[in-house]
């Protein structure tokens, strides 16, 4: 645990600090986010802080090459030259977004081809273990199909979900946490490093660094740059956590071991719903599924009548709910115990997705999409 620790710190202090620096960078070759009439936003920011993620996550990556710890994992696996190859291009996709703009088709194209080369340098889900049939091994073309669905999938999730400040970095963060823990606590057939868990604790940190920059009032927006980095990264590392653990999760009962298809998936719930709402709204009404909107979960929260800060914590709080729900449907072992885990988390994710008070409609009325913590309109770019 010391060494993902140092690993995790590292990439923190290093995204932490870069990020001012990318900040005046950016500023002085005008990448300015301009707020439109989608956006909650009313002042023009700067935006590309995913290039201080990457910065973060490239230095985090290199020290593992001087710790004992990780060695093994290193000489035995290309998956971190993989992840870093893939973040890369995936980071200059996101610049040229940033700065230049691209359509949703392009884009698309751009992100299967990446995820392709993700599964060329040999990342892929090949097999995993299934609930009553051991070892479940995917054959001929689905282990690609798979690995390039899911790897489009997750970073297109968290794009999606970055609209309020600090949103996606926190949900990321708390998503990279709880599964970091699951891997750690199921160690694979490469014992206690996993490539799973590094991924996880890097994002974790680089998530960490970068919040105190873009939570609300945000001084930086992450951009495609970032949303898509982050993206990439819980793609490379879910996929690593149950591709290469052949082990039987510990506990002996069905929920337990249905915890290796469980946790990746209820991790990623909340964004994953938010795409799959988007997609079929845009669809019933004929737009384009890159067809932008001010519909997404965040925004409701909004126009119920809580704050930017407010929505942005309560969607932390389900988060949260979500993933130790996925961690206790994977690491306990008994139904009942699960299932009294998992109707308590329900029943508070009900609660608190209700709206506060029939009085509050008012405040949100969704015409500017600012709620009660929105910033003046007289700020600047600075």
């Amino acid at each position: 645990m010391t060494s993902y620790l140092i690993v995790f710190v590292t990439a923190a202090a290093v995204t932490f600090l870069a990020t001012p620096l990318v900040r005046r960078f950016v500023i002085r070759v005008g990448a300015i986010y301009q707020p439109n009439d989608r956006s909650v936003h009313r002042v023009p920011l700067p935006t590309m802080g995913g290039i201080a993620m990457y910065l973060g996550f490239v230095v985090a990556l290199a020290l593992t090459r001087f710790l004992p710890f990780f060695h093994e994992l290193n000489r035995t696996t290309s998956s971190s030259v993989a992840a870093l190859v893939a973040c890369t291009l995936m980071l200059g996709l996101g610049v040229i977004d940033d700065t230049r703009g691209t359509t949703a088709l392009s884009k698309f194209v751009a992100q299967v081809f990446i995820a392709g080369v993700l599964v060329l340098l040999g990342v892929q889900l090949r097999y995993f273990w299934f609930p009553g049939l051991g070892v479940f091994v995917l054959s001929g073309d689905l282990p690609v199909i798979a690995t390039i669905a899911w790897a489009v999938a997750v970073p297109n999730a968290v794009n999606l979900v970055d609209g309020l400040d600090g949103l996606a970095a926190g949900m990321v963060a708390i998503a990279a946490v709880f599964f970091f823990a699951y891997v750690v606590l199921n160690p694979g057939e490469l014992g206690p490093a996993s490539q799973a868990a590094l991924i996880s604790a890097i994002t974790a940190g680089i998530c960490i660094g970068f919040l105190p920059w873009n939570f609300y009032p945000a001084k930086i927006f992450m951009g495609d740059a970032g949303s898509m980095l982050l993206g990439m990264l819980l793609a490379i590392a879910t996929i690593e956590g149950v591709g290469k653990n052949l082990t039987q999760p510990s506990g002996g009962d069905i929920a337990a071991t249905a915890g290796a298809i469980a946790v990746p998936f209820l991790v990623l719930l909340i964004p994953a719903l938010d795409v799959a709402l988007a997609v079929i709204r845009r669809t019933r009404r004929g737009q384009g599924i890159g067809h932008a909107d001010k519909e997404h979960v965040h925004h409701r929260l909004m126009e119920i009548g809580h704050g930017h800060r407010q929505a942005v914590l309560l969607l932390y709080l389900w988060s949260a709910l979500v993933s130790a729900g996925a961690l206790a449907v994977g690491l306990i072992d008994g139904r009942f115990i699960v299932g009294l885990i998992l109707l308590g988390a329900g029943s508070l994710f009900l609660v608190t997705a209700l709206p506060r008070l029939a009085g509050r409609h008012g405040h949100g009325n969704g015409s500017s999409g600012a709620g009660p913590d929105a910033p003046a309109d007289n700020a600047t770019v600075s």
